[in-house]
């Protein structure tokens, strides 16, 4: 008997182990309430890139769906709170499932290199032959990206946001099926923006640039609000600007303040400029302006959200607006 049952316990050992060892994050939808070791490796990949999923414990609970929608907003996809087949491509994790395979392929045609194969979402820190077509379709359109040598650098990735502000698309510094569906149109860089993506502002001169900012802007609604906070766990008003306008190239100073005295003080707003209110005595408060008399901001009692300026609390502390 004993023979029987150590003889039962090795073949059930060598029947499951393969399946087990072969299971992988990325191989099944994972959702609130499920309980697997996929779970854990979804858990250990957030906390690694900053997104907070508390401990690995391979149970998705509600602190692990909080950390990934911050992660599906700051990647600009469907912020729903399921891993599944999006959130594993941003991920850059192979789904077993034969839909996702066959979509995350875009061939696009570079106006330099000819027929490239962009078979994977590019972004800064990326090398091989597919950056340098990328690196080439941006020179070849008047975004300069430096020498096309196949490292995704700081270069690229203000050259790839210049152009993806131009063409009026998501604008993150992030080449994927948007991006290369773009540089198959006859987008081109004016001198301005060619010259140096530092000049941009955020009242930019044209509708594609100051529509890319409030864009990426409202990728962020619902981000809570935390005091001091620059990162997609949490914004205070100014830190929110900040982060948003990097995004464009435009560096702001710190605070409300700060960026009230350098701003360029204009009359009545335009979309992408920045408003300013007085709530404790000054310059205290801040937002971009969106049109039609709103903004959107990083409120303390609501997080990201958008306000209209004609609401009483905020049209009888406005200040002004101006541009960085």
């Amino acid at each position: 008997m004993k023979k029987y049952l150590i003889s039962g316990a090795l073949a059930t050992a060598i029947l499951f182990t393969p399946s087990m060892a072969d299971a992988a994050l990325g191989d099944q939808t994972l959702r609130s309430g499920m309980k697997h070791s996929d779970v854990s490796e979804l858990q250990k990949w957030l906390n690694n890139k900053g997104f907070n999923a508390g401990s690995a414990d391979g149970s998705f609970g509600p602190k692990t769906r909080s950390a990934l929608i911050s992660y599906q907003r700051s990647a600009g996809i469907s912020a729903d709170g399921i891993a599944g087949n999006q959130t594993f491509g941003k991920m850059k994790l192979k789904s077993s499932g034969s839909s996702s395979s066959s979509s995350s392929k875009t061939t696009v045609k570079s106006a330099s290199t000819g027929s490239s194969d962009f078979s994977r979402t590019l972004r800064q820190g990326s090398r091989g032959n597919d950056v340098k077509a990328l690196q080439s379709a941006l020179n070849s359109k008047g975004f300069s990206a430096g020498t096309a040598d196949g490292v995704f650098g700081s270069r690229t990735a203000r050259a790839l946001r210049s152009f993806q502000s131009a063409a009026g698309i998501g604008v993150d510094g992030v080449a994927g099926s948007k991006t290369f569906a773009a540089l198959k149109g006859s987008v081109k860089a004016s001198s301005s923006s060619s010259s140096s993506s530092s000049s941009k502002v955020a009242g930019a001169s044209t509708s594609a640039s100051s529509s890319g900012v409030v864009n990426t802007a409202k990728r962020y609604i619902g981000t809570p609000y935390v005091w001091g906070g620059t990162t997609t766990r949490g914004f205070d008003c100014s830190g929110y600007i900040q982060f948003v306008l990097r995004q464009h190239g435009v560096n702001t100073p710190r605070t409300v303040a700060q960026m009230y005295n350098a701003a360029s003080k204009v009359s009545s707003p335009s979309v992408g400029d920045i408003v300013f209110y007085d709530t404790r005595g000054g310059p205290t408060h801040a937002g971009i302006y969106i049109g039609n008399n709103q903004f959107i901001h990083a409120g303390a009692s609501t997080g990201v959200a958008i306000a209209s300026m004609n609401n009483s609390y905020w049209s009888q502390r406005y200040i002004g607006a101006g541009r960085l």
